[in-house]
């Protein structure tokens, strides 16, 4: 596995990260931690030299820090997760596409395009809220404790001299990424492929209006043709869809969803009496397969997204809500709010012992709470 190792800063003059990548990891860490103190005397410990020599390796970060109070030495680690395989096949391609990218990355510059260019193509480079996750052997409980987070402050530091430092995080150094970089089966300059005739592809054929013309499907034994026709017709507007747009693949339970929720027709022919499809369905029509998550699977949300929320509703709401909190459902009485990972949060209402979306979702919490409560 590949690792670098950085000698400990000596003591400096305080000072913020001088490059724009440096300061967006500082936002990810002050954005995630929830006690300000810790982040404090983080900078402290930074800046006087508390934190020993600092290896960087693929999705962790490691140094010695000592404490200021008992001159105890404590090992601190902060992880950021890897990309994925998937994830370097298009970074790497968004790299190629710019000759002046890789450039600039050994000229110590981390172009605002490139990060532009690969979020384009769902490769985060840069960490947001949460996705920084800090260890330390302190008996402290804070994330960040102000050892890991001397440790943070001193990475904005390497990451200003060498962007390098962050895809090494991120699960590449600067000569595996540079061999992929030359391995890539286009040898091809960017400039002399650009200026080939760009030969566009066929629009797809225009969707037939009205109704399609009815299918000859003779009625077997367990051949319904309504539900054959429903399923072609169905099949081709996916196809197009795939054509035309970037529509991820469901699997096959949210796409059975759709499929019922799109054509309430066929939901009956597909199980009329299945436990949970109708509920499924409900959830489908306020908010496609984000929302489908949000009804099946709790997760628990980054705590400054929870505690921005919590600041939201009790500046709208008067008289300051009994919520019940588990993970991302937020109960009150008899109605719910969900908070999704998409960032947007579902209103819920209690039926008969049983929750039911009860509308679109919206970003602000207190704008869902007050349209189900209407």
């Amino acid at each position: 596995m590949t690792a670098r190792g950085f000698p400990a800063f000596p003591p400096r003059r305080p000072g913020l990260a001088r490059s724009w990548w440096g300061r967006a990891w500082l936002q990810a860490l002050e954005d995630t931690a929830l006690d300000g103190e810790q982040l404090k005397q983080g900078r402290k410990y930074a800046y006087t030299g508390y934190v020993g020599a600092i290896t960087v390796s693929p999705g962790v970060l490691s140094a010695t820090v000592q404490d200021y109070t008992d001159d105890t030495s404590y090992r601190t680690v902060v992880r950021l997760e890897p990309l994925s395989a998937a994830e370097w096949t298009r970074f790497l391609g968004q790299i190629a596409v710019e000759a002046g990218h890789i450039a600039a990355l050994l000229d110590g510059d981390m172009p605002t395009d490139l990060v532009d260019a690969a979020a384009d193509a769902g490769v985060r480079l840069l960490p947001d809220i949460g996705d920084l996750d800090p260890e330390c052997s302190c008996p402290g409980w804070e994330l960040p404790c102000r050892h890991a987070a001397a440790l943070a402050y001193q990475v904005s530091w390497l990451l200003d001299a060498d962007p390098f430092v962050l895809l090494l995080l991120r699960g590449k150094g600067k000569a595996e990424l540079l061999a992929c970089l030359g391995d890539r089966p286009s040898t091809t300059p960017a400039r002399t492929a650009f200026a080939q005739p760009v030969v566009a592809l066929p629009e797809p054929p225009p969707m037939p209006e009205g109704s399609p013309p009815p299918l000859s499907v003779p009625a077997a034994e367990g051949v319904d043709p309504d539900a054959v026709e429903l399923l072609a017709v169905d099949a081709a507007s996916r196809a197009r869809s795939l054509l035309t747009a970037d529509v991820p693949d469901l699997g096959l339970w949210p796409d059975t969803v759709r499929y019922a929720a799109t054509y309430p027709r066929a939901a009956l022919r597909l199980s009329p009496d299945h436990p949970t499809l109708n509920h499924a369905m409900a959830a489908w029509r306020v908010g496609g397969a984000a929302a489908l998550a949000v009804l099946e699977s709790p997760w628990s949300p980054p705590p400054a997204d929870l505690a921005r929320a919590h600041d939201a509703l009790m500046s709208t709401v008067d008289d300051a809500p009994d919520i019940t909190v588990w993970r991302n459902r937020w109960t009150l009485g008899d109605v719910q709010l969900r908070y999704g990972k998409d960032g947007r949060w579902y209103p819920y209402r209690d039926e008969s012992g049983q929750w039911w979306p009860a509308g679109p979702p919206h970003r602000d919490p207190a704008t869902a709470l007050v349209a189900v409560l209407a």
